[in-house]
């Protein structure tokens, strides 16, 4: 077996802080490897890129999530319990919810048309410009609550609950004093939907058939034929409200991307919606989101020639891997002609994981997502369309989650 290379520092933890999203690949690159190995918080890590690492971590029976993630970032985006920390059939099990709430045709045409009306009330209330992230996780975040069969009754303050879900996402990327205000945010949460659950389920509170309110609270049922606590529960519901949430981070780059290529605006304004997929995939393959997952080995195994004990810790570039020169030529470019799509479930572009995520890891919200961002091209491109500034907005890659500077301003034309 061929030794793993490693890196010179001790440590590689500041580094890591320096750099963001290019760490990874930066290191790959200086050490001639899709492979190395490296300390991070005094904790020994296997760094790994590309198609045939992707592979690894999302088709083989030799990883866990369990353990992979610093406790601040699994509280925050995950929690103890919830589907990613499960393995084997007891994940499958809950998976397969997770698939039938996001990936059904109906559900999410639902969703699309929630987010359009909350959309249109919001920018039709005044004139003038919006910051468009907060903007956009405020239409998201009342949406999504909807959709789930929240009733507006059980919602206090959508503006609060929405700057809470944004708090979560923005102080996942290291703990400290901010992290623990999010991890504070994130329990009002759960707490909050705690008492929906038990409502839901002492019959104080009636909702659809179907909605995933009732799915996740009531009608589901786990691989050992037990229904979810309520405290499980409310995570697992967590765990659809933020994701939905942090689809506000897509639209701003899709929103950059549009202002940065504007013969695309003009396509789309002239109606060629046939072509917008593709548009937006490749926002999804360029603009930074997720830096990296993280895993455990279950048990050795070998890798291109390389031998890695049970029990290593993995980081799968993510960012790296779909700007790989190899997989994507002139990565650093915007394609929309590339025609990338995440139905083809490989292991290339993986910028919510590889392979099928009835059977791995991988993401189910990618529908969701596409579907969300294509009708914000539709609105923000009108009629009547929207001026977008600054075309010229930076995107730093050492902040974790990355964000153009300055925010992204949107303003219907009609008060511009």
């Amino acid at each position: 077996m061929k030794p793993i290379p490693q890196t010179s520092s001790l440590d590689s933890t500041l580094a890591l802080l320096r750099e963001g999203y290019a760490f990874i690949s930066n290191r790959c690159d200086e050490l001639g490897t899709d492979i190395f190995q490296s300390r991070l918080m005094l904790r020994s890590v296997v760094c790994m890129r590309g198609e045939q690492a992707a592979r690894l971590f999302y088709d083989a029976n030799d990883v866990t999530r369990v353990g992979s993630m610093p406790w601040t970032a699994l509280r925050l985006l995950q929690d103890k319990d919830s589907v990613q920390q499960l393995d084997g059939p007891a994940h499958l099990r809950r998976k397969a919810m997770f698939i039938d709430i996001t990936m059904d045709d109906a559900a999410v045409a639902s969703l699309v048309e929630r987010f359009r009306q909350h959309w249109l009330a919001h920018f039709g209330r005044r004139d003038g410009d919006y910051d468009l992230r907060e903007a956009a996780n405020l239409i998201l975040t009342k949406a999504s609550a909807d959709w789930m069969g929240i009733p507006l009754r059980w919602r206090d303050d959508d503006v609060k609950l929405a700057r809470q879900l944004g708090q979560i996402i923005d102080c996942t990327g290291w703990p400290g004093p901010a992290a623990w205000l999010a991890l504070a945010s994130r329990r009002r949460i759960e707490r909050w939907l705690i008492t929906i659950v038990t409502a839901l389920r002492d019959g104080s509170l009636e909702v659809p058939q179907g909605c995933a309110l009732r799915q996740i609270g009531l009608d589901h049922r786990d691989a050992d034929g037990e229904r979810l606590s309520a405290e499980v529960a409310a995570v697992e519901l967590l765990n659809l409200l933020r994701p939905i949430a942090a689809i506000s981070r897509w639209i701003v780059f899709l929103a950059l991307a549009l202002a940065r290529n504007p013969q695309w605006l003009e396509r789309f304004r002239q109606g060629h919606d046939d072509e917008i997929e593709a548009f937006i995939e490749e926002v999804r393959r360029l603009y930074p989101f997720f830096p990296f997952v993280g895993a455990r080995l279950t048990r050795s195994h070998d890798w291109r020639g390389y031998s890695l004990p049970e029990g290593s810790w993995l980081l799968l570039d993510l960012y790296g891997t779909t700007h790989d020169p190899r997989l994507f030529p002139s990565p650093m470019n915007f394609s929309a002609e590339r025609k990338l799509t995440w139905r083809e479930r490989d292991f290339r572009f993986i910028p919510h994981g590889g392979g099928r995520p009835e059977a791995s890891h991988r993401c189910p919200g990618e529908k969701i997502t596409v579907e969300i961002m294509t009708e914000t091209v539709k609105v923000l491109c009108g009629p009547p369309p929207f001026r977008i500034m600054p075309a010229s907005a930076e995107i730093p890659l050492s902040a974790i989650p990355a964000s153009p500077v300055p925010a992204i301003r949107v303003a219907p034309c009609s008060s511009a």
